[in-house]
């Protein structure tokens, strides 16, 4: 049966990377794949990591399943950090959260829940958008449709195309949002938009499914939250997929987490047992490691603070790239205006390069940004701005 079957095209992000490690070029730079790198050109293990990793071996006494949930006090950290302590969702008890395999598990559990359990068919995504929401939400069953978001031409935000698309979304439906650094435009929308975002949603009885992949990549862990918690009015309905992989620099534990909102502690119960089905169904139980870590370092003050302080770190260094690449572009000679790119937040940018000039950058220089023109800012270092901004700069002039 296997022979009758054709080969997959790779992965537009993932297959890059393939194609990077196959380069036998020195000199090559990978702005394709979503990783911190450090001004070394390393993705590293954080001190707060280690840290806690030191005293979770020493304390470790079992290897027993976790709940279909996770843990426990997992999903109270998560609730606390994604919501603040003292929020009303969380003193209310109408929030639940579920430790899931990375932010990807968090969004394919909310899908299934999403067709399965609400009956729901539809779900509006950012055009453009992440391309695996498009694949994970598909295959959990669930028709995609797009709604306006970047101006291409303008190098902004396309709210007024955004908000006359969100008006016509039928009730029922899911609407995905970014909450912070969008993927892949890095352009968000301020709190005002924000606002008028949450107050259409709820008029047009809608289900918001808010990606929160970035919390303090932005502009910082509070401020990253300020739109999303705009949603979370009082008898709101919300699902919200979190990732760790970048703020914690937890890739490969894949630590996640789906929180629901309900109207109330009574019907969020009731919703919460629902997604438990969908989640045992599918992988049945999270893995443990990276929960703890996070559970270790978000629950004692000194590691929370050595964390909070390595997360500035890392958003102090991409925000830093930013100028430095829009500068150094400047100095090449380059006429066109790149000043767009400092106003975007995050780890990625629209560059505004075509796929021809993509293609170039990899053909000629062993440089590789997604066919889109998305980049990765955090690939970028001081030791390889000079050879990136001249070959960008030679592809610009032919």
């Amino acid at each position: 049966m296997f022979e009758r079957l054709e080969m997959a095209p790779p992965d537009p992000i993932l297959g890059l990377t393939d194609a990077f490690k196959k380069d036998p070029r020195a000199d090559k730079i990978n702005l394709g794949v979503g990783v911190f790198k450090d001004a070394q050109d390393r993705t590293p293990v954080l001190e707060c990591v280690k840290k806690a990793e030191e005293r979770l071996l020493k304390q470790e006494s079992s290897k027993s399943y976790l709940p279909i949930t996770g843990a426990p006090e997992y999903g109270a950290q998560v609730r606390a950090m994604v919501f603040g302590a003292d929020h009303e969702i969380v003193k209310s008890k109408r929030g639940a959260t579920a430790h899931t395999p990375g932010g990807t598990g968090a969004l394919r559990v909310a899908g299934d829940f999403i067709k399965r359990m609400l009956n729901g068919n539809t779900i509006w995504v950012s055009n453009p958008t992440w391309e695996n929401h498009k694949g994970v939400f598909s295959a959990a069953g669930l028709e995609i449709k797009t709604y306006p978001y970047y101006d291409a031409e303008n190098k902004c935000l396309d709210f007024d195309g955004m908000m006359k698309a969100l008006s016509t979304v039928p009730e029922g439906d899911a609407v995905l949002l970014h909450a912070c650094c969008h993927n892949p435009s890095g352009m968000d929308p301020d709190l005002t938009q924000w606002a008028a975002i949450a107050q259409c949603v709820r008029e047009r009885k809608a289900l918001p499914v808010i990606d929160f992949a970035y919390q303090g990549f932005g502009d910082g862990l509070e401020e990253d939250a300020a739109g999303l918690r705009l949603f979370c009015a009082p008898g709101c309905e919300l699902i919200v997929c979190s990732s760790f992989s970048k703020n914690f620099g937890l890739y490969n534990e894949r630590c996640g987490a789906i929180t629901l909102v309900g109207a109330d502690a009574e019907s969020t119960d009731k919703a919460f047992s629902q997604l438990k089905l969908c989640i045992r169904q599918n992988y049945s139980n999270p893995p443990s490691h990276g929960g703890a870590i996070i559970t270790a370092i978000l629950s004692d003050p000194e590691l929370r603070a050595l964390w909070e302080k390595e997360l500035k770190a890392m958003r102090d260094r991409i925000n830093g790239m930013r100028h430095l690449f829009v500068n150094t572009l400047k100095d090449k000679g380059v006429a066109r205006d790149f000043s767009f790119i400092t106003r975007q937040k995050g780890m990625f940018s629209f560059s505004g390069l075509t796929k021809e000039q993509v293609a170039a950058l990899r053909d000629t220089y062993g440089i590789y940004a997604v066919a889109s023109g998305r980049i990765n800012v955090a690939g970028m270092t001081e030791n390889n701005m000079d050879r990136l901004c001249t070959a960008i700069a030679a592809i610009l002039r032919t």
